[in-house]
């Protein structure tokens, strides 16, 4: 994979490019419910090669940099949202106690197919939009206080949990 490859912002407008996916009404629901419960948290387009070699777009919400094993740390978002062939894909890139969020979740989230990081599902009825928002609002906590969060745990609303 060359460097230019991989995964990046971009400057391209997010309602288009919602608007002109195959699934705009679910991408459209989720996005709702991600603004409102992130609220200041940056959304932006990302695209280019992904984990495992495909081209991809994911809208991003909130900014992190994000360690990595083996190199420099890469700039990265708290949760992606991306349209695949056969599902929607949200990543979540949040951590408590050791635990992804996704799998901290996953009982909660509906008939969704969970990894460590990642949520799949097929139609929008599947998804617990409630859950779904209570897991963004925790994630968001650990964003700095310009993004949406606090970065101590505590939400932009000034409560904790």
């Amino acid at each position: 994979m060359a460097e230019d490859d991989s995964m990046h912002r971009t400057d391209e407008d997010v309602a288009a490019f919602i608007a002109a996916s195959a699934r705009a009404e679910t991408l459209a629901r989720v996005d709702a419910v991600l603004r409102e419960a992130m609220p200041g948290a940056p959304r932006t387009l990302w695209r280019g090669v992904f984990w495992g070699g495909t081209e991809q777009a994911i809208i991003g919400y909130g900014d992190l940099v994000q360690p990595r094993p083996r190199g420099r740390s890469a700039d990265w978002f708290l949760i992606g949202l991306a349209e695949q062939q056969a599902h929607v894909s949200l990543y979540v890139n949040a951590v408590e106690d050791g635990a992804y969020l996704a799998r901290t979740y996953a009982d909660r989230l509906g008939r969704v197919r969970t990894g460590a990081a990642s949520i799949a599902f097929k139609r929008i009825e599947d998804l617990d939009l409630t859950v779904l928002a209570e897991m963004a609002a925790h994630a968001a906590r650990s964003l700095p206080g310009d993004a949406g969060g606090t970065g101590d745990g505590t939400g932009p609303d000034g409560l904790k949990g």
